[in-house]
């Protein structure tokens, strides 16, 4: 252990005149709640995150595979999902990193009570489709069962479309599409779900797909799209490139008239992942602006503990101390106050965080946020790259802020008692 060391060590961060200086309190409190604002605020934005983009890959497909004419008509939309399984199936690499494959086919409609009426999608799926998601998010009845062997005539509907017309699971729903001719379908309604994201809550009702393959007199392997969850979502784009560069080759060699188009859930979802990129910025400015808040503290904080022990730096000068072993000295000294209050803030910012991770203590209005509660989300490496980036600032502001040692002469000590 170096002289410096042992010193500060010795030394306390009271002036031994009197216990508990105000101004380092008032520094230590300054730099607790610094911490404690960056640790809350990287752990609601990365809930926020996590939360938001988890929902909308769980509502929408990791790729999906859709007809290149999409978007002309129901007719042109049309796409054959068996060819694309076969195509899929024939690539054994790429098949193992999927973890779902399912037609859907989606379709404008009006659903009408006797008090009311809405437009919606109806949103057809084969038995293939994920229901796990929706399945947690049931505030009444249950997903429909959707099968090859049978029509189904049972659908999801979300709450804020039930509460408008006024329905419960088991109610009965006439659902009018409207193509060359009105062609009408009496369903069920299975269930009721709440998401909370307002795109896709207040747009689609989810049930079978046979529906719309009636309907628009499709068979079996016809829909609008093919939806294709992957296992890893870390490099979707990597991931849709394959899928189409296996579809272009299949058109090719079989000469079919088929052009596919392959899109991520983010360029299909670009306003919300937009928003959530702004997040980040929002979480860059308060880290800069809380660490210039703990860098000024520790400055002021430096500078007290300096001037309440001018006299002992005069006679460490006295003594023969050079002006860069007094300034280690002080700086490990002022470290003392920086570890503590790391200790203190990551106490407080992780219970705080916890806190309202498990007790959703912070209400949020879900048609605003998408959710009905602040959401948290605590990351260990970020925690530690957080609490480096503290000490490393401080130890450069402590660096800078020492130099004022080198200005004090040992005569001018004297006067002070």
């Amino acid at each position: 252990m170096n002289h410096e060391v042992f010193i500060a060590r010795r030394m306390t961060l009271d002036s031994g005149q009197q216990k508990g200086s105000p101004s380092l309190t008032v520094a230590l409190v300054g730099i607790v709640l610094a911490v404690v604002v960056m640790i809350l605020s990287i752990a609601i934005v990365t809930g926020f995150k996590d939360e938001i983009s988890g929902k909308i890959m769980h509502l929408d497909a990791h790729l999906r595979v859709s007809n290149a004419a999409l978007g002309i008509d129901d007719n042109y939309s049309v796409i054959n999902g068996r060819e694309v399984r076969e195509v899929v199936a024939g690539n054994q690499d790429f098949a193992q990193r999927i973890e779902s494959i399912s037609l859907i086919a989606d379709k404008s409609a009006i659903l009408k009570t006797d008090q009311d009426f809405m437009g919606i999608v109806f949103r057809g799926v084969d038995k293939g489709y994920d229901w796990r998601f929706l399945e947690s998010k049931m505030i009444e009845g249950v997903v429909p069962q959707v099968n090859d062997t049978a029509s189904s005539d049972k659908i999801a509907i979300a709450k804020t479309v039930a509460d408008r017309l006024k329905l419960h699971a088991g109610d009965k729903l006439l659902t009018y599409f409207i193509d060359d001719k009105i062609k009408v379908r009496n369903l069920t309604i299975s269930g009721i779900f709440e998401t909370d994201l307002e795109a896709f809550d207040n747009a689609y009702i989810v049930g079978g797909i046979d529906v719309i393959q009636s309907v628009n007199g499709w068979n079996s392997d016809c829909g609008t799209q093919v939806a294709v969850n992957m296992f890893d979502t870390r490099d979707l784009d990597a991931d849709a490139y394959d899928l189409y560069t296996m579809l272009a080759g299949n058109t090719v060699e079989q000469e079919s008239k088929n052009l596919f188009f392959v899109t991520t859930t983010q360029q299909n979802n670009l306003p919300f992942f937009a928003w959530l990129q702004m997040l980040d910025m929002n979480v860059v400015i308060i880290l800069t602006l809380m660490m210039i808040v703990a860098a000024f503290t520790l400055i002021s904080a430096m500078l007290m503990i300096v001037l309440e022990r001018i006299r002992v730096i005069g006679n460490f000068k006295a003594m023969g101390a050079t002006n860069g072993a007094i300034r280690r000295i002080f700086i490990y000294l002022t470290g003392k106050l920086i570890l503590k209050a790391l200790i203190i803030g990551n106490i407080i910012g992780i219970g705080l965080c916890l806190l309202q991770k498990y007790g959703h203590i912070v209400r949020l209005d879900p048609s605003a946020y998408y959710m009905p509660y602040v959401p948290i989300q605590l990351s260990i490496p970020a925690l530690i790259l957080l609490n480096l980036g503290i000490i490393i600032v401080s130890y450069l502001t402590l660096l800078g802020a020492s130099h004022i040692i080198s200005t004090i002469k040992p005569t001018a000590t004297m006067r002070f008692e």
